[in-house]
């Protein structure tokens, strides 16, 4: 559906404003069916983005500043959902040996054991947000997007 049906506008829209609107509509399209796949395992978008950077660390420590310049949402409250996490027993926090003022995060092995089981479960969600994009359609949508953000 166009955008100017979605917004029940018979008047065309200028075409960079139809553009940041398409964006906007696709990205919360693609965090809806994010949310909803997260949502059985209590896990939000934000956590899940968390989990993942942690893993990504093999078995290192990271800092709140090292997780909030990797997060794909800068906007999200970095400690409070650490917090969250290590609630959930997902995460560790440590105290650094070298500087005791720093706190260091690691994922538990439950954590890791959740992302198993996410992992297809992304996957599939992901195979759903761009099933109607073949793959090179895919490739210059993200060369064209990077290109906007830079």
């Amino acid at each position: 559906m166009n955008v100017e049906k979605i917004l029940k506008t018979n008047k065309p829209l200028p075409i960079k404003k139809k553009l940041i609107i398409n964006m906007m509509l696709a990205t919360n399209a693609a965090n809806t069916l994010m949310a909803d796949a997260l949502k059985p395992f209590d896990i939000s978008i934000q956590q899940f983005n968390v989990l993942r950077i942690l893993r990504g660390q093999q078995g290192k420590p990271a800092n709140l500043n090292t997780i909030q310049d990797r997060m794909v949402n800068k906007m999200s409250n970095t400690t409070r959902l650490v917090d969250k996490l290590l609630d959930k027993k997902l995460l560790d926090r440590c105290i650094c040996e070298e500087n005791r003022r720093k706190v260091e995060i690691v994922i538990t092995s439950k954590g890791l054991d959740l992302l198993k089981e996410l992992d297809p479960i992304v996957e599939n969600t992901e195979n759903k947000i761009t099933t109607n994009l073949n793959e090179k359609e895919i490739e210059q949508l993200n060369q064209l997007l990077e290109k906007m953000r830079n």
